[in-house]
């Protein structure tokens, strides 16, 4: 072959752009599509993979950079986080920080508005697990039922719209015994 000819394909194998054609989660490995050509399985850029790791496994179809040193494709790495026409941005402005994952599911923080928001499609479900605790500060808006377990502990006023049920007695409707009808008020608490 001539000097030229394998000089110019190593050169331009040294950075070439290429889709996701294949992923293999064990070990994380890719194979990508670039022009023609289809690789061998590769290793792809994590944010970390030392002993802080982020696993977030590429997909089919997304747009790659593959760099190969020396220009040879089989010691080649993929780049991964190009958006393109089949996997267009998820966010259309400065100041937001948007995952978006396949089921629907959104978390993000938009650091300009000062917003911090996550949403999981309809059924999903958080868990929180924090043995040394949770410290919330500021005001905080619930809806939908709420079930605890273990006891609670209240500084300040607690009001409620209808009504407070303990051991099966009624706050608003529970009878006081030894009293006479009328005008008069029954004392005070026991």
């Amino acid at each position: 072959m001539n000097q030229f000819a394998e000089l110019a394909r190593l050169i331009e194998n040294l950075v070439r752009l290429g889709t996701i054609a294949e992923v293999q989660v064990t070990p994380p490995r890719v194979r990508v599509q670039t022009g023609t050509l289809t690789t061998a399985w590769l290793p792809w850029l994590a944010l970390r993979a030392g002993t802080a790791k982020e696993w977030d496994p590429p997909t089919v179809g997304e747009q790659v950079v593959l760099l190969s040193p020396s220009g040879v494709l089989s010691q080649g790495v993929a780049v991964t986080g190009l958006f393109s026409d089949e996997n267009p941005a998820n966010g259309d402005r400065a100041g937001l920080h948007r995952r978006t994952y396949p089921d629907g599911a959104v978390i993000e923080y938009d650091f300009l508005a000062h917003v911090l928001r996550a949403e999981l499609p309809e059924g999903g479900v958080s868990h929180l697990v924090s043995t040394g605790g949770i410290n919330i500060v500021g005001p905080i808006n619930h809806q939908g039922d709420y079930t605890q377990q273990g006891d609670q502990h209240v500084t300040g006023t607690v009001t409620v719209s209808d009504d407070v049920i303990a051991a099966g007695i009624s706050l608003n409707s529970h009878p006081h015994g030894g009293v006479q009808a009328g005008n008069s008020l029954s004392g005070g608490p026991r």
